[in-house]
């Protein structure tokens, strides 16, 4: 039987990135139990979130300019250890033949849309992007508890288009108007009123 985690990852990713493929790995999965619970929020704190997200993020860094994914492999919890260096390096191939650069999540913010959420199974998931231009870094990771620390468990990462921003709103009592001209007359101000022909 296919464990529901890892088709809802595997099905998840895809949403989440868009038409990009997507970079990751999933250890492998305990069975959960056939009576689902849903997700319950996380008792995290701010820095310890960031640590968490950081540290795995940047460990990929390293391990795709270094082509040495042995740190990688031994940071993660027992399930992601059974990847071997070899199989992983086999699996982020392409973020390093497309010279992936990860590098600037360690100082910009990370935006969650999936907030710090202990699954059904115990596993801690969160899931956003770094908000950078032109291409945005989307993440989705999960944690097993290991010795009363989260040890990474799976790890999905990829480059997309930053969203566009909306425009800034206008002042208040100023009405930005697009005011049709000819060949005679000058442009007016918008806001003021253009007299009507006669």
């Amino acid at each position: 039987m296919v464990n529901l985690w890892v088709r809802r990852v595997l099905v998840l990713i895809p949403l989440v990135i868009g038409a990009i493929p997507p970079y990751g790995v999933l250890a492998q999965t305990p069975q959960l139990p056939p009576a689902q619970a849903a997700p319950k929020s996380a008792q995290i704190d701010r820095n310890g979130v960031l640590i968490l997200i950081r540290s795995a993020l940047i460990a990929l860094d390293q391990a795709n300019k270094t082509g040495n994914y042995t740190v990688l492999r031994d940071l993660g919890a027992p399930g992601f250890q059974a990847n071997t260096a070899a199989r992983l390096a086999e699996i982020f191939v392409a973020q390093r033949r497309d010279n992936i650069d990860l590098s600037g999540v360690a100082v910009l913010d990370p935006q969650l849309t999936v907030l710090p959420q202990i699954e059904p199974n115990g596993m801690l998931r969160m899931a956003g992007f770094f908000p950078s231009v032109p291409t945005q870094v989307n993440f989705d990771l999960l944690y097993a508890p290991v010795s009363g620390q989260w040890r990474l468990f799976g790890i999905s990462v990829n480059l997309g288009q930053a969203a566009p921003t909306a425009p800034n709103a206008p002042s208040p009592g100023i009405e930005a108007k697009s005011v049709p001209t000819t060949k005679n007359s000058p442009p007016t101000a918008a806001g003021k009123p253009t007299p009507a022909p006669k």
